[in-house]
């Protein structure tokens, strides 16, 4: 068995903080990916009063063998009063950057975009100056549904590579490199063609984790591939195992390997790369707010 290094080790959260979130959470009857997926940085987000919303949940049509979110082949119909309850969440938490994911929901036509759709809506009525970044599934490679969700305008569109081509078919199963690809492509080639500009003022992001059997040099291919289709940000984070029953850890990578694949990404042209052992798709999102600020776009009132 792996032992966990010291440089994995959490500090504990001050609780009052983490319970008034939870409240929230609660009180409007809302899923967070940092509950379901077990998120090593619950305690830090939650004490710094946000988190990441998990809509359509809590319950995946996909079963991959790494995430800790529950799997079931035919979940529950949409909640029409989600969204409302959503961006009442975001309002009390008085937040700047709002980050909204979801399960897969392969058994629906659009791949959950509608419901997307209709939460940026409902932010934007109560929270107008909050920044939205959408964390999305491959939709099943439906771009028409992605065109929907990019109709809506999100700050930024977050879609995770999750690990290397040859690792696919063991820790993705149901995911496919090249559609994941495909979907930031279409994000982010905004400039290429009047056909392509379907959210010019959108950054696109990704992620991936290690310790699963990469190579360094798998995962600077990726980098590469990544900024062939002209992603703007990277999350780079070690994979910790949430079960027995889960894929087994690998490999422990040390925070200076972090450091040089921050390096890289950086050399390589991202806008923004965040990259060491305990780093998530969200972890610190609102810091695009910043990078917003340095690499301005324009809007899509502009």
């Amino acid at each position: 068995m792996t032992v966990k290094p010291d440089w994995l080790r959490v500090k504990a959260p001050q609780w009052e903080r983490v319970g008034n979130v939870k409240e929230v959470l609660r009180d409007l009857a809302l899923n967070t990916v940092c509950e379901e997926a077990s998120c090593p940085n619950i305690g830090e987000c939650f004490q710094a009063g946000t988190a990441t919303f998990l809509i359509m949940g809590p319950a995946c049509t996909r079963a991959c063998p790494y995430c800790d979110i529950d799997f079931e082949k035919k979940p529950k119909p949409l909640d029409p009063t989600e969204p409302e309850r959503l961006a009442e969440a975001v309002r009390r938490m008085k937040l700047n950057h709002v980050v909204i994911t979801s399960v897969n929901r392969d058994d629906l036509p659009d791949g959950g975009a509608s419901q997307f759709v209709q939460c940026i809506a409902a932010v934007r009525n109560l929270s107008p100056h909050t920044t939205i970044e959408v964390l999305i599934p491959d939709l099943c490679g439906n771009w028409n549904a992605l065109e929907i969700i990019l109709q809506a305008a999100p700050d930024v569109l977050n879609h995770n590579t999750e690990t290397v081509p040859r690792l696919y078919r063991r820790v993705r199963p149901q995911g496919n490199y090249d559609r994941t690809l495909e979907l930031l492509k279409r994000t982010s080639f905004r400039r290429a063609s009047l056909t392509c500009q379907i959210a010019p003022w959108t950054y696109t992001k990704s992620g991936i984790m290690v310790g699963l059997g990469e190579t360094d040099a798998e995962i600077r291919q990726v980098m590469q591939d990544l900024r062939a289709v002209d992603c703007d940000i990277l999350t780079i984070g070690q994979y910790l195992q949430p079960s027995q029953k889960h894929l087994q850890v690998n490999e422990f990578i040390h925070p200076e390997q972090f450091d040089t694949w921050k390096a890289f990404g950086e050399e390589l042209g991202f806008l923004q790369v965040v990259s060491s052992p305990l780093t998530r798709s969200s972890y610190h999102a609102e810091q695009v707010r910043e990078l917003m600020k340095r690499y301005p776009r324009k809007s899509s009132a502009e």
